[in-house]
């Protein structure tokens, strides 16, 4: 349940009592908490339809400051704490219509939570901007996906009338919110809901079998995509995703580039994809580490570049400041007893104390860099892994085969990307190297003693989360490295940028990213001699992929890599292999290739075009 904070608690309330003091009763409102249920178990509400946050973990302030009927949103003061934390403090939030924001900070830094405020309206956020927030899966329900998604559609039409007719009857009639309601309106035809529900889940990925299924019977992932796709269908005023490419495979996520780059009204994502970043967003809003939230207007190389010359001329202005202080103070401290010179002296310290009184130019702050580590590890013969003629079903009949006649090996020089739909295997393809699965027909050889570990995406979901990551790892490993002393463990931790408070608090509290450290700290001290990485940096921040990224290339070992992080496959792989057709094809391209590629193939097909009329 998503509770209302005390600060929103106390403006209902007040809002209340002056109705109560004009004989009116207040009227009621679809929730805002995302417990209403429709037929079939389906969430109507369209606000904050997945937040899930006790509001004992979670407080924010700040005053609303932009009109209250304007399309903008401008919050001063704003500050959050999260689990007794400060996250932001004191800072400005600056949402404007038809902007789309890239919201950047580290991992722990509080981004899915400031998200979460917002969507819980925390803070005051004028009614009439309605707000939706992606952070969970559909419900398992008895109706398909398509008319999943028309339910929310025709909730948001009831809306939308609700609204025009209140601002209609309004003392102070604007012309200029009410059109854009009317507009809005306009665009939820009914007629077309069907044919655009369906349009919007066919691009990301669903056939028409798939989207007919009933939504109880699709995995997580799937329901991921219902939930996403929803929330593209009703075009909320504040749209808010929190890395919404990582239930994607590659294709899905070219398409939704395409699409979020042409979305007009207000949205804010976070993301661990600089190509995402790249082709969606208009301004950088940056958490820093200083609690602060920074406006940056451009996409995100624009931000790097904006910032580093911002870095450069600071540090070039902090260095002039100082070295003027410290003649100032030379000339102070060698005038003396003279009476001139300690007049002077006194006039140069006037200039110092005005400096400070109007504050001192700050030295900037180096980004904090930190490099994963994994260990070194003696070399195998080629090939250390082969498969030879292998078939694989689920239920053991032929016929049903995800994958027929593979063969291939793989080495601890294999820098391989595997890639195609989701849904062909590629993930079954991992387990079937680790032993997890059998063939049906075939073998798969494996060198004796060769040691593999593998990333899953729910690999952090079994952390023991009442221990902390130095419990965890020193409890676990202990036997197979009796010596170590708590130093030791704490430098293996440090080498995946966990450090002091992080390294000692309960797993539970840490974010996604913190938690997906852990899981590679713990990689890194099986010593594998190969890494299989399944969508690895669902969790991670830009810098951490980046560490990430280094350390493969650092490393000895071999990996095999499946990723819908366009980046990371050009740092990492020399091979691309791609999963289609029951086949694992190797092919002769480079991920730069193959997307530009897939981007041809996504805007000549047919639900693309016809979507760039209803978007």
């Amino acid at each position: 349940m998503s509770a209302a904070s005390s600060s929103k608690l106390r403006r209902e309330a007040k809002k209340a009592e002056r109705l109560a003091a004009k004989g009116e009763a207040p009227k009621p409102k679809p929730s805002k908490n995302g417990k209403d249920k429709g037929v079939d178990g389906v969430t109507t509400d369209l606000s904050q339809l997945s937040t899930s946050d006790p509001i004992f973990e979670r407080s924010a302030s700040g005053v609303l400051i932009s009109h209250s009927m304007s399309r903008d949103i401008k919050i001063d003061s704003y500050t959050l704490s999260f689990h007794g934390r400060l996250l932001v403090e004191n800072a400005t939030v600056e949402l404007n219509h038809g902007q789309r924001y890239g919201l950047l900070g580290e991992n722990g830094s509080g981004k899915s939570t400031f998200l979460q405020s917002l969507a819980a309206r925390d803070v005051e956020i004028p009614e009439h901007i309605d707000v939706y927030l992606l952070n969970a899966e559909a419900e398992p329900t008895d109706i398909n996906a398509v008319d999943y998604i028309i339910r929310s559609a025709k909730q948001k039409v009831q809306k939308l009338e609700l609204e025009i007719e209140e601002l209609s009857t309004a003392d102070n009639v604007d012309d200029v919110l009410l059109e854009s309601k009317y507009e809005e309106l306009d665009d939820m035809d009914p007629s077309t809901f069907e044919a655009k529900a369906a349009m919007i889940l066919s691009g990301l990925g669903f056939s028409q079998e798939t989207m007919r299924k009933p939504t109880k019977d699709m995995s997580g992932g799937w329901r991921m995509r219902v939930s996403l796709s929803r929330a593209l269908f009703i075009k909320p005023s504040l749209l808010l995703l929190d890395e919404p490419t990582n239930h994607l495979d590659l294709e899905a996520v070219v398409w939704l580039e395409n699409y979020l780059s042409k979305y007009d009204k207000c949205l804010v994502v976070t993301s661990h994809s600089q190509d995402f970043l790249n082709s969606v967003c208009t301004n950088i809003i940056d958490l820093n580490t200083k609690k602060q939230l920074i406006y940056y207007g451009g996409n995100f190389d624009i931000y790097m570049r904006t910032k580093e010359e911002n870095e450069t001329n600071q540090m070039k202005a902090y260095l002039k400041q100082q070295e003027e202080i410290a003649h100032i103070k030379k000339f102070i401290a060698g005038a003396g007893t003279y009476a001139n010179l300690v007049r002077q002296a006194k006039s140069k310290q006037k200039i110092i104390d005005k400096m400070e009184a109007a504050g001192l130019i700050e030295k900037p702050e180096p980004p904090r860099s930190f490099s994963f580590e994994f260990e070194e590890v003696r070399k195998l013969p080629p090939p250390i892994i082969a498969f030879n003629d292998v078939a694989f079903s689920y239920d053991g009949n032929i016929d049903h085969s995800l994958y027929r006649d593979l063969s291939f090996g793989i080495d601890m020089d294999s820098r391989v990307a595997i890639v195609g739909k989701n849904g062909t295997g590629k993930s079954t393809l991992l387990n079937l190297i680790t032993g997890m699965l059998i063939p049906i027909e075939g073998n798969v050889s494996r060198y004796s003693g060769l040691k593999l570990a593998k990333y899953s995406q729910h690999s952090a979901d079994q952390l023991p989360y009442e221990k902390s990551p130095l419990e965890y790892v020193s409890e676990t490993y202990k036997a197979k490295f009796p010596n170590r002393e708590l130093q030791q463990w704490r430098s293996v931790l440090g080498k995946f940028g966990l450090s002091g408070q992080h390294q000692t608090s309960e797993i539970r509290t840490l974010s996604d990213g913190l938690k997906s450290r852990v899981v590679f700290a713990a990689l890194a001290l099986e010593e594998p001699h190969i890494l299989l990485l399944d969508e690895p940096t669902n969790h991670l921040d830009i810098t951490s992929i980046d560490a990430l990224a280094g350390a493969i290339n650092r490393w000895s070992g071999g990996v095999v890599l499946v990723s819908h992080d366009f980046r990371l496959i050009g740092q990492v792989s020399n091979e691309l292999w791609e999963v289609k057709d029951k086949k694992v094809v190797k092919l002769d391209c480079n991920i730069e290739e193959y997307k530009k590629q897939m981007a041809i193939e996504v805007q000549s097909h047919d639900t693309t075009s016809k979507l760039k009329n209803l978007v």
